[in-house]
């Protein structure tokens, strides 16, 4: 699958009229000032604007997706191509190790500035499929000094990408992501396990500490079913969501 699919804002361009879309960057739904922080009150406040533009759940503007097959994300920035796990490990001296050596390994390997390991079992990896399957897309508030930014994601597995609505607001739908994820699967049979990495596209954007909870919490919706009814709810049930409870759930304040 092209990688540029997997990063297109599809379930926002389905969810806004084709008007909406034409003129984003003036969208009422992104009528917030640059670079500050969201509150719970904004953020509901813009989700129902936005909500009063909604079409069919069902309508989707195949013409943005063969535009994604062929174009960058936004001016100047080439889209980042997945790194196959041979290209950055050797794979077969990795079938010699236990799982908990090849995951020192694997951290090992990546620590630095800009990247993220981790490690998961292929029975969580499988749930986190299947439910991606059914709701690609979710919100997480990462909180700075006194509010919040908001960041949207999209998981099509084996990937994740998170991107802020700050860039959406000023580029659409050809936002570039701040922060990629791949899960590896070639040890989920023999050792049970899936490699996860995670790299920090604009540095400036993200520090590794809030990229490694950006992806722990992401996963913890998809994981813990309480969680993921919040997930179900913003992607199939949209004028439900409420933004507060993805705060209460984080034990975040409620500005």
């Amino acid at each position: 699958m092209v990688l540029l699919q997997i990063y297109t804002m599809q379930r926002l361009a389905t969810r806004v009229s084709r008007s909406l879309l034409s003129s984003v960057g003036n969208a009422s739904f992104y009528s917030f000032a640059p670079n500050q922080p969201f509150t719970a009150s904004s953020w509901r406040r813009n989700f129902r604007k936005l909500q009063e533009h909604c079409i069919p759940a069902g309508f989707l503007n195949c013409g943005l997706l063969g535009f994604y097959r062929t174009s960058s994300f936004a001016t100047g920035f080439t889209p980042l191509q997945p790194k196959p796990l041979d290209s950055i490990i050797d794979i077969e001296r990795a079938k010699n190790k236990s799982p908990e050596d090849l995951s020192a390994v694997w951290d090992d390997y990546h620590l630095g500035r800009g990247h993220i390991a981790a490690s998961m079992k292929a029975k969580l990896y499988h749930l986190l499929e299947h439910r991606a399957a059914n709701c690609q897309y979710f919100v997480i508030p990462l909180w700075r000094g006194s509010g919040y930014t908001t960041m949207f994601t999209q998981v099509q597995m084996p990937h994740i990408l998170f991107t802020g609505l700050e860039d959406y607001k000023a580029r659409g739908t050809q936002a570039a992501p701040y922060f990629t994820v791949s899960y590896y699967t070639e040890f989920a049979e023999s050792k049970d396990m899936v490699l996860v990495r995670g790299d920090v596209v604009f540095m400036s954007k993200l520090t590794d500490s809030e990229a490694k909870w950006l992806l722990e919490t992401l996963q913890s919706f998809y994981l813990n079913d309480v969680r993921y009814k919040l997930v179900e709810r913003f992607n199939k049930e949209t004028r439900e969501f409420e933004f507060k409870d993805v705060l209460q759930a984080l034990e975040m304040p409620i500005l």
